[in-house]
C-alpha cells in the first residue's frame, strides 16, 4: 500500500475521525444499493480489464470489490489508513495508497472509470470542484463517472458519523448538477433515494447518484 503526503489540518482531521470509525462503517451503513446500482450502470460501459479508480475507497466493500469481480484493474485511494486495512482484506487484488483526492495527480496513470461515491462530500466546495476537474484530467476521453453526493445545501459543515464529529458538503439536485457540468462531464442518468440509516444517532438523507461521462474536451 503506498502512503500519500502530509496534508492540511481539515484534511487531517477528516481522516482521523474516518479511522476511529472505520471498523463499524459498513455494519452503521449496511444499505449501499444505490452505490451497488451506480456501479452496475459503470459495469455495463466497461470493457473487461478497464482501469477504474475507487476515489475515497473506503472498505473496499462494495464497489472495489463489484469493480474487481467483474473483471476490471481497481485502484483504490482513501485517506483514512484503518479504511485502507480493512480495504486491503476486502479487496486485496486491488491496488490500494493512501491519497487524498485533493492531492491527485497524473502519477497513478489515466482510468476508463472513477467512482466516487460519498468521498467528495467530505469536502469543502472548493475542493470538490477541483477535484472534479482532476478527476476529469484522469479520465481517459469519454470515460465514465460514478458519483454519489448527499441532498443538502452546505458548504463544509458539522455532522455526526456514529457520533464522530465530522465536517460534510452538499447540493440541491439541480445545483450538483451544474457543477458536474462545469467541470466538464455530461450527465446521462440520475437516480434519488431515500435513506435511513441502521443507527439512530445518524439522520435520514436523500443520496443523490449520477452517472456521467467525461467530455472530450
Amino acid at each position: 500500500m503506498a502512503v500519500g503526503r502530509s496534508r492540511p489540518v481539515h484534511r487531517a482531521a477528516q481522516a482521523e475521525a474516518f479511522d476511529k470509525i472505520g471498523d463499524r462503517y459498513d455494519e452503521a451503513f449496511p444499505y449501499k444499493g444505490g452505490q451497488i446500482a451506480s456501479t452496475e450502470w459503470i459495469l455495463r460501459k466497461l470493457r473487461p480489464g478497464a482501469r477504474v479508480l475507487d476515489v475515497g475507497c473506503g472498505t473496499g466493500a462494495p464497489t472495489a470489490r463489484q469493480f474487481i469481480e467483474a473483471g476490471c484493474e481497481v485502484t483504490g485511494i482513501d485517506i483514512s489508513p484503518v479504511m485502507l486495512s480493512i480495504a486491503a482484506q476486502n479487496a486485496p487484488e486491488a491496488d490500494l495508497h493512501l491519497l487524498d483526492v485533493v492531492e491527485l495527480d497524473d502519477t497513478l496513470g489515466r482510468f476508463d472509470a472513477v467512482a466516487a461515491y460519498f468521498s467528495l462530500s467530505m469536502l469543502r466546495r472548493e475542493e470538490i470542484m477541483a477535484s472534479l476537474l482532476r478527476l476529469h484530467e484522469v479520465l481517459v476521453p469519454g470515460g465514465w463517472l460514478g458519483l454519489g453526493m448527499v441532498e443538502m445545501d452546505m458548504d463544509d459543515a458539522p455532522v455526526r458519523v456514529l457520533g464522530t464529529p465530522m465536517r460534510m458538503t452538499g447540493y440541491g439536485r439541480a445545483a450538483l448538477r451544474a457543477v458536474v457540468q462545469e467541470a466538464g462531464f455530461s450527465v446521462r442518468e440520475q437516480m434519488d433515494l431515500a435513506y435511513v440509516p441502521a443507527s439512530e444517532n445518524d439522520p435520514f438523507e436523500m443520496q443523490l447518484f449520477l452517472n456521467c461521462r467525461r467530455n472530450t474536451f
